[in-house]
């Protein structure tokens, strides 16, 4: 299981964006790319829109779908030609503790810390003066977590839309036709490799692990599906005391509600089944999370948490799973990623699958209005980003070479 979590009393950490540091890591980040993520090039499509919201002087707020990790340097990498300025990036407090190396160079390559297990009003002000200084672009994640499905959106958080109004409050106030606006940005992965070649030590070393002989005489997809049919089955085990029957997507359901059902009858007095599973899973963190750090709190009582925690993790897990993702699959990259999916989730590391290209697809400017509109059930500017996103996913695929 990934950190995701840090014991101890959260801190904000600000971007200090540093032009030195910035210029030497943009000179080694095509190195990093590739030797860590195989991604051999980066592009951008439709960077004009964005280049003409900065020239105008808007503050620029990037909205961008987030399945792999690797996405704020792609961004990066991809805009740099045709984007001479800095950019900010919110990210979730624990990357900041990852390594020393990392703790130091994030600020200094504009990221600042988010603290996703509550309220967080120094990340807000932070970036809310960012976008009202129009300085620089804001980068964020609105599906806030790492699907590893790059033809699935998960749902949108709506502090992003709230984060633009008050961003366009500020901005408004500092010079009266200074705009905040969100570009939507989709970003496409295409694997350019042998899918069988690169996969199938990947699939024996797994298999191995599981105590099988290598499944060799079914097919990559065959393989990948009796995997996933296995993993589930020995969490059934583990959970239920025996495996279940039927659809994969329907037993990933159910186990999904057994485990968040009675953390939520605990901590938060009633299940929440009408709610998507990202913001069950952000409410109960926000409710356990700071027990942990309760110095009466018994070492029991801290275990039970950090079981409870395991099970949460398990959740977001078992989410980015989208129900039949294989079964319409006519892309190598749904597999790749799925395979990626159930190494990382084994070992908490997916090896890099050279050769990869990465595409950045801009979207149209959504202009913010400093006020959300009344009556609306749904934030209108949450709506226009997924609208825009989901038809960028669907443009990025003419990107693919023949």
């Amino acid at each position: 299981m990934q950190q995701l979590i840090i014991d101890k009393p959260y801190r904000f950490i600000p971007s200090r964006n540093s032009r030195f540091w910035s210029t030497l890591v943009h000179l080694w980040l095509p190195h990093h790319l590739r030797k860590d993520y195989g991604i051999e090039s980066c592009t951008s499509v439709h960077a004009e829109k964005l280049c003409d919201s900065l020239n105008s002087g808007h503050g620029v707020l990037i909205a961008a779908n987030h399945c792999r990790p690797c996405d704020p340097m792609v961004i990066a990498r991809g805009l740099r030609p045709h984007i001479r300025r800095e950019f900010s990036t919110m990210a979730s407090w624990h990357i900041f503790h990852q390594s020393r190396v990392q703790s130091f160079l994030l600020p200094r390559m504009g990221g600042f810390s988010m603290f996703r297990e509550g309220m967080d009003r120094e990340s807000l002000n932070h970036a809310t003066q960012i976008l009202g200084e129009a300085k620089r672009p804001l980068v964020v994640f609105p599906e806030g977590f790492i699907t590893r499905s790059n033809d699935h959106l998960a749902h949108l958080m709506d502090g992003v839309a709230f984060m633009a109004r008050l961003g366009a409050k500020l901005a408004n106030k500092i010079d009266a036709g200074r705009k905040v606006v969100i570009h939507p940005t989709f970003l496409r992965y295409f694997f350019e490799g042998d899918l069988e070649a690169t996969l199938r030590p990947v699939l024996k070393d797994i298999e191995t692990k599981l105590s099988w002989q290598p499944q060799t005489h079914l097919s990559v997809r065959q393989r990948v599906a009796k995997l996933g049919e296995a993993l589930l089955s020995l969490k059934e085990v583990e959970h239920f005391g025996s495996a279940r029957s039927g659809p994969l997507a329907e037993r990933v359901g159910i186990m999904i509600d057994s485990l968040l059902s009675p953390l939520e009858v605990r901590w938060l007095k009633a299940p929440r089944r009408d709610k998507d599973t990202m913001e069950r899973i952000k409410a109960l963190r926000t409710a356990i999370v700071p027990d942990l750090l309760d110095d009466t709190l018994s070492e029991a009582d801290k275990s039970t948490r950090w079981r409870q925690l395991a099970d949460l993790y398990l959740v977001q897990q078992l989410h980015c799973y989208p129900g039949s993702y294989l079964d319409t699959a006519d892309s190598p990259e749904r597999l790749l990623e799925t395979v990626e999916r159930v190494e990382e989730d084994l070992t908490d590391i997916a090896r890099p699958h050279p050769p990869m290209r990465a595409v950045v697809m801009i979207g149209d400017a959504i202009e913010v209005s400093p006020e959300r509109p009344r009556g609306a059930s749904a934030d209108p500017v949450t709506l226009a980003i997924r609208q825009q996103l989901e038809a960028l996913m669907q443009e990025s695929l003419n990107h693919r070479r023949s």
